[in-house]
């Protein structure tokens, strides 16, 4: 009896966690069902194919709506409910004090209160799709008879309901997220205390030299501002990111006589992934694409009628500025027209064990002082300065929902140019192919026409001689409609010429992909395969314009010489299997170390990268940088400098991957690993949940793999990428390929949470035209 009750006792905690992962695969969507819900007009159906990608029909479009909010919440509901926290600055309700700093930095910006404001000018029809999504969202909530996701009974939390507003802030968080060059203008601030203006044109190669530098009065104030600490407090700026591609090619230089349109927007690598793939069915009209948790629309799809892509501009649509305290008032400031007081409100943030935190926002006339986030308002001196940013995202009348709305049922080039005339944040690079014959671009956004300056760096706000004066008018932001070439490619490169009589800025991408991608195009007749064979392009440009550079040295050791021989026979593809990736790109971010951080100082730091511009600079034209007047041992010539770099990028390669060079891969160094916002730090979870492979590409490699190399335990691990990719022939619209990665489910215990891995990795197209799937759901009106 007592051995009975022994191994009674040691099997009741695993028949308790066994029951306890039984209710939570409850969690998933069942196998099929009907299930009677409030706020629908008539029956809508929701069809799963093996991959779990739903097709939804419906008898109309609200209704089509309300099923894809039951679906995202069925699929994504913590991910949507995360984000909703992340834009509203409550993360510190479920957090704690950790997330507090991101918490202020979110009620500084007044993302939420910008999306208030945003409800009140929508027209009724987009609110009541608003309110036909939320309740699609709410009727998975109110009827759910089973599990939550893991995450949370982790947190001990459970989800609110879902409002339009909620929809509209994750818009917002996107157009913050994808157009947050601030944080570029405070780098470029910190960087030009070191340099001069001629310097500044080598460190960033995107100013030109001679190129205006508001630095004379301001080096000063600069030096007083708390530029580091104010970085620090913003998100990471990785290295990657900012990259995707997109092009399109008309029916003469395609195959099937249609245009063919292919996009692979890049975003962090993460789990659950950005994009959710839908089609979406109702009468006389069927949309596909990539979907975003939380949103009703397609936002990268086709229609039976036209095909849409985008790309991150890379436009400057957020500018600093620093505002002049009142030297009689510190509570006012100083505006061409004399003192003006501070619009401030207190934002209350509840923190999880602990006492609720109170925070005074500021605001000028440009927008929120965030340098009141590094505490500068507790320092004030008199005169005193604070920086605030203006940013057309937090501006009101924002009509992007709208746009997205209309653009999903447009049915040629005119409907598609009334939808993007309402898109006003952030400005993206559209293509765009329709069945008949015709291809586009446009690049539409509320773009500043500025009094002077171009915003590159902090500009004074009291004098208003660098004010925003205006916008770009619609019928002169960048378009085009059948360009005799035949093709459009866009990569986040530069997109007009010089004589485009408006400023949209100066950090474009180097122009690797955008090349790579034409060349490829080029001299052939375009397909569905050739498309998506060339999103899987591992050649890189940059290899080829730096190593004839960087191979002008004498190696010191031996293994330096082996090095080397391979970088000679290196056919230049930055495959998972091959070991001069590796070598490669540990050789670039030492050189970048070796030559730039005494040069740059505590601005080294911030400003890490692999700069490929300006290492090109410096080894043709500036060979004086790699120069080290500081010590009279230290190496002087550029030949020295790569010597050294190169010695030390193997050394810890070997200390990393053992002695025997044959045996490194770049895969080792580089896969791609999808991370979990909370469980991927929970002990043992973190384990349980990992979505990790080894990847091809690099940074500047059209099939992108961007890494982070400030990370020092893993600088070259796979970030960021194309987490969707698409490939229309307008010839049948319906056979579109598609994939998303890591999978369909946001939840981990769900088989479809990682299941797209391999398969985005290996190039594998889906096609959603329709495919009856293993399993369907029917929502009935109640």
């Amino acid at each position: 009896m007592g051995r009975r009750i022994a191994v009674m006792l040691l099997l009741l905690p695993l028949l308790a966690g066994l029951s306890g992962l039984l209710w939570l695969r409850s969690a998933l969507p069942p196998p099929s069902n009907e299930r009677a819900v409030a706020g629908l007009g008539r029956t809508a159906r929701i069809q799963r194919d093996e991959r779990s990608i739903p097709s939804i029909e419906a008898a109309s479009e609200r209704d089509a709506v309300f099923a894809l909010g039951y679906a995202h919440a069925e699929d994504r509901l913590f991910q949507m409910d995360l984000q909703r926290h992340l834009g509203a600055g409550r993360l510190s309700e479920w957090f704690g004090a950790a997330a507090l700093d991101r918490d202020r930095l979110m009620r500084t910006l007044g993302l939420a209160r910008a999306a208030e404001r945003q409800v009140a000018i929508l027209p009724p029809e987009l609110r009541a799709v608003l309110e036909s999504y939320s309740a699609g969202v709410n009727a998975y909530l109110a009827n759910r008879r089973r599990a939550l996701s893991p995450e949370y009974y982790i947190l001990r939390t459970a989800p609110e309901p879902w409002r339009p507003v909620d929809t509209l802030m994750i818009g917002k968080l996107m157009a913050w997220q994808l157009a947050g060059n601030y944080r570029a203008e405070l780098l470029h601030a910190e960087v030009a205390e070191r340099l001069g203006s001629g310097e500044l044109s080598i460190a960033f190669p995107a100013y030109p030299k001679n190129g205006p530098v508001v630095l004379g009065e301001l080096a000063p104030i600069y030096r007083s501002l708390p530029l580091r600490r104010l970085l620090a407090l913003m998100p990471a700026d990785d290295d990657p990111a900012r990259a995707s591609n997109n092009w399109v090619v008309s029916g003469e230089r395609s195959v099937s006589g249609k245009p063919v349109l292919a996009n692979d927007p890049h975003l962090g690598l993460e789990a659950p992934g950005f994009w959710y793939l839908a089609r979406i069915v109702t009468p006389g009209h069927t949309v596909t694409g990539g979907t975003l948790p939380g949103l009703p629309t397609v936002l990268v799809g086709h229609t039976e009628r036209i095909a849409w892509g985008v790309t991150n501009t890379g436009s400057d649509v957020s500018d600093l500025f620093i505002e002049k305290l009142d030297p009689a008032d510190t509570g006012r400031y100083l505006a061409p027209e004399g003192s003006r007081p501070f619009a401030t409100r207190v934002e209350r943030i509840v923190v999880r064990g602990a006492a609720p935190v109170d925070i005074v926002v500021r605001e000028t006339r440009h927008g929120p002082v965030i340098s009141d986030l590094a505490g500068i308002a507790q320092q004030v001196t008199k005169p005193g300065y604070a920086i605030a940013l203006q940013a057309t995202y937090l501006m009101d009348g924002d009509r992007t929902p709208q746009a997205f709305w209309e653009l999903n049922r447009a049915r040629d080039w005119d409907g598609f140019r009334r939808a993007l005339a309402k898109y006003d944040a952030p400005q993206q690079n559209f293509v765009y192919a329709d069945v008949d014959g015709h291809i586009g671009f446009m690049a539409p956004a509320r773009i500043p026409i500025r009094a002077k300056g171009d915003g590159w760096l902090p500009a004074p706000g009291w004098t208003g001689e660098y004010d925003w004066t205006g916008f770009v008018p619609f019928d002169q932001v960048p378009q085009a409609l059948d360009p005799p070439s035949g093709r459009i490619v866009t990569a986040n490169n530069k997109i007009v010429g010089d004589d485009y009589p408006y400023f949209l800025g100066r950090d474009w991408d180097v122009p690797y992909r955008a090349r790579r991608i034409e060349g490829l195009l080029e001299g052939r007749r375009n397909s569905l395969e050739t498309s998506a064979a060339i999103q899987l392009d591992t050649y890189s440009p940059m290899a080829e314009q730096l190593l004839p550079l960087m191979l002008q040295m004498q190696p010191a050791t031996p293994m330096a010489r082996a090095a080397l021989q391979r970088l000679r026979n290196w056919d230049r593809r930055m495959d998972k299997d091959k070991v001069e990736p590796l070598i490669f790109s540990a050789w670039l971010r030492e050189l970048n170390r070796v030559i730039l951080a005494k040069k740059l100082g505590p601005a080294f730091n911030d400003y890490w990268g692999l700069h490929p511009d300006t290492i090109a600079l410096i080894l043709t034209e500036h060979r004086d940088w790699c120069g080290d007047t500081s010590s009279a041992t230290a190496p002087e010539t550029c030949a020295d400098q790569l010597s050294a770099a190169l010695d030390r990028a193997l050394e810890e390669l070997a200390s990393s991957y053992g002695s025997d060079m044959d045996r490194w891969r770049w895969g080792l160094a580089h896969p791609a690993e999808f991370r979990h916002p909370l469980l991927s730090r929970i002990p043992v979870l973190d384990r349980l949940v990992a979505l990790s492979i080894a990847a091809d590409g690099g940074v500047d490699t059209v099939n992108r793999g961007g890494f982070f190399m400030r990370d020092a335990e893993m600088p070259f691990r796979d970030v960021h990428g194309p987490g969707l990719r698409m490939v229309v022939d307008m010839a049948e619209p319906a056979a579109a390929r598609f994939m998303v990665v890591p999978g369909e489910s946001g939840n981990a215990i769900s088989p479809h949470y990682g299941d797209l891995v391999q398969p985005w990795r290996d190039g594998y197209g889906i096609a959603l035209g329709g495919v009856e799937g293993p399993r369907a759901e029917v929502l009935v009106p109640r």
